[in-house]
């Protein structure tokens, strides 16, 4: 877990080594981590905020071409959520099968309610949010959230989760003291990034 930190927060600094390394074999790359970390619900530990950050912070000194990795990156993030809705939807329901203390039949129901009612919501702010994003569109299958709703919703928040840190690593990530402080800002990035959810739930427990 510690490595898996330390890989998330230093990410800039394997990118400056794996982009020479692969030269245009890293857009196959950064699009498969996206794919995987949206995508297989075993694997919400990937980064996903820090490297498309860092990413944009590259593009912005010529190593990659920021249209195109929005435009691959985007697609890896809806393709990634749609795989996972349909890994929930085909196989989640067996979970609950056991019936057991956290997972059985009543949670199953409550789960098909949230989404019924918040599904549009939840898809969007859950792609802010580092692991629970891996988590809400197999949640969203078990709880059969139409699929019609789910796939806008998925396109609305993957691309705006994409743009807002790709073009923000353009943009920013090269400024002196942002450069100078990156991790610093890696950390920052994915804290504020939990806030979303932090206020969803406070707002859950008011209601």
């Amino acid at each position: 877990m510690l490595e898996i930190i330390q890989n998330i927060i230093h990410i800039d600094q394997y990118l400056s080594v794996i982009i020479p390394q692969l030269g245009p074999l890293i857009y196959i790359f950064l699009f498969l981590i996206i794919f995987i970390e949206t995508g297989l619900v075993i694997f919400p530990l990937l980064p996903g905020d820090s490297l498309l950050f860092a990413a944009g912070a590259f593009a912005a000194k010529d190593m990659l071409n920021v249209f195109l990795l929005f435009i691959l990156l985007s697609l890896a993030a809806i393709l990634g959520d749609s795989l996972n809705y349909f890994i929930g939807n085909r196989f989640g329901r067996k979970i609950f099968k056991n019936n057991s203390r956290w997972l059985n039949e009543n949670h199953l129901i409550k789960t098909e309610k949230f989404y019924d009612k918040h599904g549009n919501k939840a898809i969007i702010i859950a792609r802010f949010v580092p692991i629970i994003r891996t988590f809400a569109p197999f949640v969203a299958g078990i709880g059969k959230m139409n699929y019609g709703r789910f796939i806008t919703y998925n396109i609305i928040g993957g691309v705006s989760w994409v743009a807002l840190f790709i073009f923000g690593g353009y943009l920013f990530g090269n400024i002196p003291f942002v450069a100078n402080n990156f991790s610093i800002f890696i950390v920052a990035i994915i804290i504020i990034s939990v806030i979303p959810a932090i206020i969803e739930y406070l707002k859950s427990k008011k209601e």
